[in-house]
């Protein structure tokens, strides 16, 4: 048997009155989750337990089939592994973004001294290039790392800085959530707050006079003027999926966090050149890495991180063109490229919504369609969205983490 799950991040959405009263799933065109949805299972699943931030970490976690209650120590130190950054037993992981910041003024700061006001412009710094990102990175380091304190490159705007002996009992904010909003009520508040502040603050005089920052100026892109830090934690403990369920497997991602999670359950990695998180990556190239992985592993993790992106950036036209993207080279090539093994299943899902509206992630069941091609199902056509939670066949886990184990059932 052999096993694929395709997860389009925050494909589920709310509906809009500029669709017509329906979501973006409904609005999209997509043939290949439809037939899957005719020919399968259908239900809904519940990928983030209550009293957890309903973040892409913790739901591709549950997806995976780990509870998040009993493995999750925070978003970057899976990054972290990925990245192939170890980390020490009191090491802290920080996300660190490279983001667009807008100034509106001065406040005070927590020295006692003036604080830059500013808009968070831009969470993804107009989703600078990798390339780009690096030079910006590395001049971070030779900036502001210290002997407990260094900023590791990652991609376009997805960034890691680790704290050795560092401090974790911080409230942060993803720079996602406050898209257009004034930053200074979402600052890091707790312990060490002023470490994390400070490096914040630091950051923007050295990255706003960076060059390549006003090349891109002069190019009528958006500056990577300023790091934000965030989803930090220590290294977790888990079994891996080989231990859980007797599998070998391979992760696809263009993101550290999906490809740490597989690092941490022992998947093997596979980049695919072209790959970047956004509307632009290699959905061809996923496919069919994906496919020839299988060949040698049971079951293939593919991740596309786009859908998610333009939700939240509050794009509609970005986001149908996402999932429709994912359905017809992602879904469409994988249905026929099965067919070259006698015994396979498919899991379709979203981790979670990323309603347009909010521009960030939200904590509602998605819909997953299970196919397997020795238990096709017969009857009338069904639609893969939102709304499939009301059939009368279909299914609900409450607890996400335990949809894993029903995939995998013999």
């Amino acid at each position: 048997m052999k096993y694929i799950i395709l997860l389009g991040d925050g494909m589920a959405d709310r509906r809009r009155q500029d669709l017509g009263d329906k979501t973006c799933l409904q609005a999209a065109k997509t043939p290949n989750l439809d037939s899957l949805a005719t020919l399968g299972q259908v239900g809904m699943v519940r990928t983030v337990p209550q009293g957890f931030a309903p973040g892409s970490d913790v739901a591709n976690l549950s997806v995976m089939g780990y509870d998040p209650r009993k493995y999750y120590t925070g978003r970057s130190p899976l990054e972290a592994a990925s990245m192939g950054v170890a980390l020490g037993p009191d090491d802290i992981a920080y996300r660190c973004n490279l983001v667009t910041l807008k100034l509106t003024g001065a406040g005070a700061s927590a020295s006692g001294g003036r604080r830059r006001r500013a808009v968070m412009e831009d969470f993804s710094a107009g989703h600078i290039s990798t390339q780009e990102a690096r030079s910006l990175i590395e001049e971070i380091d030779s900036k502001l790392s210290t002997e407990h304190i260094r900023f590791y490159p990652g991609v376009s705007y997805r960034h890691l800085m680790v704290w050795k002996g560092g401090k974790d009992k911080i409230e942060c904010t993803p720079p996602h959530d406050i898209q257009d909003k004034d930053i200074e009520d979402y600052l890091p508040r707790g312990e060490g707050d002023t470490v994390i502040n400070g490096l914040m603050e630091e950051s923007y005089d050295i990255l706003t006079g960076h060059p390549l920052n006003k090349g891109r100026v002069e190019a009528g892109k958006r500056p990577a003027n300023s790091i934000w830090l965030w989803g930090q934690g220590k290294r977790p403990s888990m079994p891996t999926f080989r231990e859980k369920y007797g599998l070998e497997g391979s992760v696809i991602s263009a993101v550290d966090l999906t490809k740490g999670l597989g690092v941490y359950a022992g998947f093997d990695v596979v980049n695919v050149p072209g790959a970047t998180g956004w509307i632009d990556t290699n959905y061809v190239g996923k496919a069919e890495h994906a496919l020839f992985a299988l060949k040698s592993k049971d079951i293939v993790y593919l991740h596309v991180e786009a859908p998610d992106e333009a939700g939240h950036t509050g794009d509609v036209k970005n986001k149908i063109k996402a999932i429709e993207d994912f359905d017809e080279f992602i879904v469409g090539n994988i249905i026929e490229g099965m067919k070259q093994f006698d015994e396979y299943r498919i899991l379709a899902l979203p981790d979670h919504p990323t309603p347009l509206e909010i521009r960030t992630h939200s904590s509602e069941p998605v819909p997953f369609v299970l196919y397997d091609n020795k238990k096709e199902r017969s009857g009338a056509p069904v639609s893969y969205d939102e709304t499939i939670g009301h059939r009368d066949d279909a299914v609900m886990f409450e607890e996400g983490y335990k949809l894993m184990d029903h995939f995998l059932r013999k």
